[in-house]
């Protein structure tokens, strides 16, 4: 059985070209701000919603264990437990 010519295994062509300069190196805050306008305006809010989103999980975690009394967060001591 012979492979077909559309499964057989191929470079890529991206092997080809050479590797692209990384484009965040070396960049001031006014560049990377500048970097921003490049991205489309509908994905703003999507940015500001999964923000408030994990800023929102980040504080319920905390309050929850710092205030739960009945959360155990450490072992057990061997000494304390009934056997």
């Amino acid at each position: 059985m012979y492979p077909s010519r559309v499964l057989r295994m191929q470079p890529s062509r991206a092997f080809y070209s050479p590797i692209p300069k990384e484009g965040q190196s070396a960049h001031t805050i006014s560049q990377r701000l500048r970097m921003i306008k490049k991205c489309p305006p509908e994905l703003i809010p999507l940015g500001i919603v999964l923000g408030v989103a994990i800023g929102a999980a980040i504080y319920s975690s905390t309050k929850k264990l710092m205030t739960d009394k009945t959360l155990r967060l450490y072992r057990n001591s061997p000494e304390s437990r009934d056997h």
